[in-house]
């Protein structure tokens, strides 16, 4: 199930809700105020591997076998 990130529009606070996909822009209640007048945000996703390098789940170095470029030098 899908993590979605709402803020309420009457305290401002930002949360999280795990939901089905076919739930995703229901109506929700605010678990600080308790308000249904909560909107679906824009969430951005990202993975920072060791190093600092942006890694994806199965992604190889593309210039030697190492499992990310924390194992040699080049940087994507």
């Amino acid at each position: 199930m899908p993590l979605y990130e709402y803020i309420c529009q009457q305290c401002q606070k930002r949360f999280d809700a795990l939901r089905p996909m076919s739930k995703a822009n229901d109506a929700i209640a605010c678990p600080h105020c308790g308000s249904l007048e909560t909107r679906r945000a824009i969430s951005l996703f990202a993975a920072i591997g060791s190093g600092g390098v942006i890694t994806g789940a199965g992604s190889s170095c593309s210039s030697c076998s190492s499992s990310s470029c924390a194992g040699c030098s080049s940087r994507r």
